[in-house]
């Protein structure tokens, strides 16, 4: 299970941090993700995260968004700054790599950044 929370509402320039938890899996062996999907677009994967904390970016976030894990609280995280109203979706994270969307997708947590 997948339960993703601290998305809201902010401003244009302005930061939020989401973190995801999960549960019923190996997390720490894990490759993990941060995926979103606005209205009428397809998911698309965000930023990524080995088991060894190699990170990689989607090139929308680069510079701007920082992805960690916590393995100890089975959490991983996004760091969003700079938000653009363009980062207005619903944020999910999930496996990545070979094996992206293994589990249930859940709810998400909504962001929603205004101009």
């Amino acid at each position: 299970q997948l339960q993703a929370s601290g998305g809201g509402l902010v401003q244009a320039g302005g930061s939020l941090r989401l973190s995801c938890t999960a549960s019923g899996f190996i997390f720490s062996t894990s490759y993990m993700g941060w995926y979103r999907q606005a209205p009428g677009k397809q998911r698309e994967l965000v930023a990524s995260i080995t088991r060894t904390r190699n990170t990689n970016y989607a090139d929308f976030v680069k510079g701007r968004f920082t992805i960690s894990r916590d393995n100890a609280k089975n959490t991983v995280y996004l760091q969003m700054n700079s938000l653009t109203p363009e980062d207005s979706a619903t944020y999910y994270c999930n496996s990545a790599g070979a094996y992206s969307g293994s589990f249930p997708w859940g709810q998400g947590t909504q962001v929603t950044v205004s101009s």
